[in-house]
């Protein structure tokens, strides 16, 4: 595979994806869910289409939907009261990331990437001429702070966090959101915190966002994704909350590299939001987990800390293999098992094996019970 500025040119989570289409296996490898959208929604693109919603949108977005996000925001359980000067439209979580970056990065400046983490992050650093820091969660996914704050210099100028985390499920709550604050506070240190699985916090955690700190929302790009919201990827509709100082200069950047996003997607999701359940989406993803987790205890597999957020369960695999890294593991499990997923090595910058895999739970019932139901029998 080639490698650009150091990366991985060709993704493993495609190429896991492909080895599952290659050899029929149960695909619960990536987190795209394989059920359909809500039929309102549907109805709402299919009138959006009989409008003249076909042109660009203004830079900053449909303001109806900007309105809606206002609206929807402040009807969280921990409510974001927002203006319109703080919300922005965007084509999808990776170019918000991306054009986050590119608004405080300067050649040299260091970014911190809490690892396990999502592989577009430290190319999108480099990219930006940025320096990834990592820093490895312990043993049970948690932050040590006194070893985090190690990892921040003279040099550091942005913190990435992503809650609920992919692959982790970890949530940050308001408590590291402060701890985080105490260890930056005194350096011009911005945060870019991904928080597309907002819906998805289970066991009666409401999501709490970076953005509700009333420090941190000085120096803060939140990223929200309504493709994981609604099941609609393939839409490209996502939204920044920022400040207005940084949102007019994530816009100033944004102008020259996407203008804006689909515009029958934004005028769907605007009357769609304004009815959208938030809670029944929790209630389907949470019961899916429980059906994962339920089930893979019937096989050797073990599950040490229950993902608490996002659509993803990390799994111990030593109980099957010893000797075998994660990377084979995991394509061992694919090819001769018939059951796909991912190894955590895959979120590591510079990993070479683990003890674990991970596998999505964002599918169909029947999917998840057929693909549980094989592990039991041919493991």
């Amino acid at each position: 595979m080639e490698k650009v500025y150091g990366f991985t040119h060709y993704s493993f989570f495609s190429e896991m994806s492909e080895l599952a289409v290659k050899n029929n296996s149960f695909d619960l490898s990536l987190g795209l869910a394989d059920f359909d959208i809500d039929p309102k929604l549907k109805a709402f693109l299919k009138e959006a289409a009989d409008f003249s919603t076909h042109h660009y949108e203004p830079l900053a977005g449909n303001p109806l939907l900007i309105d809606s996000i206002i609206r929807y925001n402040s009807r969280r359980s921990n409510r974001i009261f927002l203006n319109q000067n703080e919300v922005t439209i965007t084509p999808c979580a990776t170019f918000t990331l991306y054009t986050a970056l590119k608004c405080i990065i300067n050649q040299g400046d260091e970014v911190i990437v809490i690892q396990p983490s999502y592989y577009t992050y430290g190319p999108s650093i480099v990219l930006n001429h940025g320096t990834p820091v990592y820093y490895d969660l312990e043993y049970d996914f948690s932050i040590n702070w006194e070893k985090f704050g190690g990892c921040i210099s003279e040099k550091t100028k942005a913190i990435i966090i992503n809650s609920p985390q992919n692959p982790t499920g970890k949530i940050w709550s308001q408590k590291d959101w402060n701890q985080l604050y105490e260890l930056i506070k005194d350096q011009e240190i911005y945060l870019i915190s991904e928080e597309i699985y907002d819906t998805y916090c289970y066991d009666g955690t409401a999501h709490y966002s970076a953005f509700l700190h009333p420090e941190l929302k000085k120096r803060c790009f939140c990223i929200f994704s309504f493709g994981k919201m609604f099941h609609s990827t393939g839409w490209k509709v996502s939204y920044l909350l920022s400040s207005e100082n940084l949102t007019a200069k994530f816009r100033c950047h944004q102008q020259y590299i996407s203008y804006s996003a689909n515009s029958p997607c934004q005028h769907a999701i605007a009357k769609y939001l304004d009815i959208f359940d938030p809670y029944q989406n929790q209630h389907l993803m949470q019961k899916k987990r429980d059906i994962f987790n339920g089930m893979i205890k019937e096989t050797p597999f073990i599950v040490e800390h229950i993902a608490e957020g996002a659509v993803f369960q990390i799994v111990n695999f030593r109980n099957i293999s010893k000797t075998m890294t994660d990377v084979e593991f995991s394509k061992w499990l694919t090819i001769d098992k018939g059951v796909a997923c991912l190894p955590l090595s895959a979120f590591y910058n510079s990993k070479n094996n683990s003890d674990y895999i991970r596998f999505s739970f964002a599918k169909n019932d029947e999917l998840i019970i057929n693909a549980l139901e094989h592990l039991k029998k041919n493991l």
